[in-house]
């Protein structure tokens, strides 16, 4: 046989027998595979979404948090409609033109005083005010229906000035339309020191810095 084909087998038998003793074309070459970081994967899989809420969390927005749930447990109502529906004509101009009696539930911890201010924001000239009462115990959880519109009540709190000049409640009476009213209950940390038949925006003025949360029930009227 010739040299040189002789020379050839003796590379394929050693090919064929290094193949059946298990040696790849890597190990032959001598070529390492890549490594895979297994731990990376790993950490990157157990990162959820709340772990990285939790993580993210700073003490401030906590403490919104906790603002929020607060406020959003502190709700006014009334047992005579219902917030955004109607409000009955006997509360209005059209009838006896009282107070609806009003309900809440606890307010946030340290709450000494409640504020409540009535507008219709609807009113042609502007948003008018129906309603100013203030230094109302902390420990009440409603108004009755009627509230007198004195300057004082005894135990429910001082009333203010409403758009009319006039101390106490003044119901919805627009000139047509449908108007919405809000009825908003602020919870404070103090009584305040106000000046007897203080207005709107005496009221909101002497409130700032005390207002712990606010609660707000709406209704409308058609005239």
């Amino acid at each position: 046989m010739h040299k040189s084909l002789k020379t050839l087998w003796v590379l394929v038998l050693v090919t064929v027998t290094s193949c059946s003793n298990g040696l790849t074309a890597s190990k032959m070459l001598n070529v390492s595979k890549p490594t895979v970081t297994v731990e990376k994967i790993s950490s990157t899989q157990a990162v959820t979404p709340e772990k990285t809420q939790l993580s993210t969390d700073s003490p401030t927005s906590k403490n919104k948090i906790v603002l929020e749930a607060t406020t959003m447990a502190y709700q006014l109502t009334s047992p005579v409609f219902e917030h955004k529906q109607p409000i009955p004509e006997k509360y209005t101009c059209k009838d006896k033109n009282i107070s609806p009696e009003l309900k809440w539930n606890d307010p946030p911890q340290g709450t000494a005083a409640f504020g409540l201010i009535m507008d219709d924001p609807d009113a042609p000239a502007g948003t008018w005010v129906h309603w100013v009462i203030y230094n109302i115990p902390g420990s009440l959880r409603s108004l009755p229906e009627s509230v007198p519109n004195d300057n004082e009540i005894d135990k429910i709190g001082i009333n203010g000035l409403n758009s009319s000049n006039k101390y106490g409640y003044n119901g919805p009476c627009p000139p047509f339309g449908t108007h919405r009213y809000f009825f908003r209950l602020y919870a404070l940390d103090q009584m305040l020191d106000i000046k007897r038949g203080a207005n709107k925006p005496e009221l909101i003025k002497a409130m700032q810095g005390h207002i712990l949360a606010i609660a707000e029930l709406m209704g409308t009227f058609t005239k």
